[in-house]
């Protein structure tokens, strides 16, 4: 890393280690912050819409029909921000398909995102965003999988650093705070946060983020982290009624200058950039989400509205239909096992919906079969489109 770079920067400090290269310490948060004409507004337009789209959580009779896809999307699309390949798709059939789950897989990789998420977000009903929580959140993402070697749950002991993939240290553009200067930083970045800011929470949180990713306490995983730490914080501050907002599709999308920000307020403290970018995404991501929010949701009114005008429906196909839009893949046996009922009144639930096409069955084996509601999945998956 080199510090001539960084030394006009108000953002933080480089520091000769011990180890003869140079890192970079931020300073404590918050930053001086301008907000001129066009900072004010993209605040006063990304609060506007994020106020909408949690009042259409408040609303919501079962709110996880939109949860589960939303949560889902964000698994994907914050681990393809990594290097994952996995689909949305790939991720509902391995959710719905226990007996051919692989071992470890970028598949697996998302899943355990979506399992931290589900995680972070029913521990933050008792206890606050911090450290032991983030901890927590980490070894669950990097258990299982390929960079299990990151010691999950732990802060690193040893040095990293950000770079093209195969730089050595002494090449990397970005050299976060050496392993011993950690506990200070995380603890400076936690005590902001508890310490009732006087910045508006999105500013807040867009800091939160920039701060965490500059740190990158962990050796693997930091960037998933740092990015379900935003809507961990939204929901813990009451701007979310439900997880409802999340930003890494607009970050992947816009990977090169999501990345680009980040570094720039490192190497030249430009917290304008980074906050104008953030609050695009919010901007952005809220404006879809209530889009697809209201297709959603009238598929889900046509399917009731099928179920309803047909005869003799089986109990469980009305019960189906709320849990195909948690996963649009159906295993009978696994339904079965889930809801403590029959294998045959589950089977009788998807028969009818097979008959009404609303499923259909895809994986073509005699036993385990799977089913797929194809009109949902092609919704929900942002590939398709």
């Amino acid at each position: 890393m080199d510090p001539n770079i960084f030394k006009h920067s108000t953002s933080g400090k480089c520091l000769k280690t011990p180890g003869d290269y140079w890192a970079f310490i931020p300073n404590p948060l918050p930053p001086d912050i301008k907000y001129d004409e066009k900072l004010s507004f993209l605040l006063s337009e990304a609060n506007r819409l994020l106020g909408e789209l949690s009042g259409t959580g408040r609303l919501l009779p079962n709110p996880y029909l939109l949860i589960g896809p939303y949560s889902r999307r964000e698994a994907v699309s914050s681990s393809r921000i990594e290097g994952t390949r996995a689909s949305l798709s790939d991720l509902f059939f391995y959710e719905a398909d226990e007996p051919a789950k692989p071992k470890v897989t970028d598949v697996r990789e998302v899943y355990n995102y979506v399992r931290a998420m589900e995680y972070g977000i029913d521990r933050l009903k008792k206890m606050s965003i911090s450290t032991r929580l983030i901890r927590e959140i980490h070894k669950i993402l990097m258990t299982g999988v390929k960079g299990e070697y990151a010691t999950p749950g732990e802060f690193r002991r040893t040095q990293n650093w950000i770079g093209p993939p195969g730089c050595r240290l002494s090449e990397a553009p970005y050299v976060p705070p050496p392993p011993e200067e950690i506990t200070k930083a995380l603890s400076d970045w936690e005590k902001y946060f508890h310490s009732n800011p006087a910045e508006p929470p999105l500013i807040q949180g867009a800091l939160m983020h920039y701060q965490f990713e500059a740190i990158h306490p962990f050796l693997d995983g930091n960037g998933r982290v740092g990015r379900l730490l935003i809507t961990f914080f939204l929901c813990q501050r009451g701007y979310l009624a439900q997880p409802l907002l999340y930003l890494s599709t607009f970050f992947e999308r816009y990977r090169d200058e999501y990345y680009r920000r980040l570094l720039e307020v490192s190497q030249k403290g430009h917290w304008r950039g980074w906050l104008e970018f953030f609050l695009r995404g919010v901007v952005q991501q809220a404006s879809d989400a209530m889009a697809n929010a209201k297709e959603i949701l009238e598929l889900h009114s046509e399917y009731e509205e099928i179920v309803r005008q047909t005869k003799k429906v089986p109990e469980t196909s009305s019960r189906l239909i709320d849990e195909i839009f948690i996963n649009p893949v159906i295993s009978i046996s696994k339904i079965s096992r889930q809801w403590e009922l029959s294998f045959n009144a589950v089977k009788r639930g998807v028969g009818r919906l097979v008959k009404v096409g609303i499923l259909k069955e895809v994986s073509g084996r005699r036993r385990n079969k799977l089913y797929i509601a194809p009109k949902l999945m092609e919704l929900l998956s942002p590939e398709k489109k």
